[in-house]
Parts: structure tokens; sequence; C-alpha cells
């Protein structure tokens, strides 16, 4: 039987990981809602890194600027749950699941095609029709954030496939090692 408790071993080094990769995907995903409620709120740190008309309108203010922004700070603490949720919760598992994947892939294609393309911007490869300087930070901190929170959820819901905390593993009925034998 120590192929089973082996198989059990696996799948708690395999759910930590999709925990950890889960967690820090929430700390992602809350560190940007705090940074749009920061804007929503009236704050302008950082507001410059943003640039062009997103930069224009948080500088410009209003009431219906910070309700944009607010509403996006929620739909980011939505976003920073929810893989945390579809990956421990099992009632509703699927639609959780579904919902997580949905946004782990918005995430990580929306941050791949904008820091490359970035990142060819900046190596000169790829003309630039607006010398931005807004652009940089996109493409080395803006960008990447989204790609790292997009690529944790995937970990995470990966990881946690047909898995949860004190459930056993099913054991694969092939036998790897001559010297164990069921009975």
């Amino acid at each position: 039987m120590r192929f089973a408790s082996e198989t059990s071993r696996v799948g708690e080094v395999m759910f930590s990981r999709a925990n950890l990769a889960a967690r820090l995907a929430l700390v992602l995903g809350l560190g940007s809602a705090v940074v749009s409620a920061y804007w929503g709120s009236g704050g302008t740190w950082l507001l410059d890194t943003l640039g062009g008309t997103l930069e224009a309108a948080g500088r410009r203010g209003g009431i219906g600027v910070a309700v944009a922004l607010w509403c996006v700070a929620l739909v980011k603490v939505i976003a920073a749950v929810l893989p945390l949720l579809a990956t421990r919760l099992m009632w509703h598992r699927r639609v959780l699941g579904a919902l997580a994947w949905i946004q782990a892939c918005v995430l990580t294609g929306y941050g791949l095609v904008l820091t490359g393309t970035g990142l060819l911007v900046q190596a000169g490869l790829v003309p630039s029709a607006d010398p931005d300087p807004a652009l940089a930070w996109h493409t080395y901190l803006w960008d990447p954030w989204f790609l790292a929170w997009g690529l944790l959820c995937i970990v995470a819901l990966r990881g946690s496939r047909g898995t949860r905390p004190g459930a056993p593993m099913a054991v694969s009925t092939r036998n790897p090692d001559a010297t164990v034998t069921a009975r």
C-alpha cells in the first residue's frame, strides 16, 4: 500500500501548490483593486503611469470617473476571490470553476499580449506612434501584473482539479513498482 500513500502525498503537494497559487493570485487581485479604489477616491499617485485618456479622466475626476473606478475595484475584488473559491468550495464548483477559467484566460491573454507588445515597442522592434512615457510603466508593471495574476489563477485551477483537502487521491491500477503487489 506504499503506492497509495505516495499518491496521496502527491495530491497534497499538488493541492498545496494550488492553494499557494490561489492565495498569491488573491494578493495580486486585491492589490490591483486597492489601486483602482485609491484612484476612485481621488488619489493621483502613479496616475501619470496610465497615460492617455485614462490619466486625463483620472485628473479631471468627477462622480462618473469615481463610480467607474469603484466598479472596477469591485470587479477586481470578485476576480481576486474567485480562484480561491473555485479551488476550495465544493458547492457550485463547476460554475465557479468555469468562471475562474474564463477569468484566468482573459487575464493571461490580456497581460501576455500587452506585455509582449510593450516589450517589442520598448526594444524598438515595433515603432510607436505615441511616445508616451507611461508605456514603460505598462510594459514593466501594469501589464505583467495582469499576466502574473492570470498565470497564478491557471496554476491554482490546474493544481486543484480533482483534489480537495482531506480527500484521498484516486489510486492508479497500474503498478509502477514491481515490488508492490495488490492483494
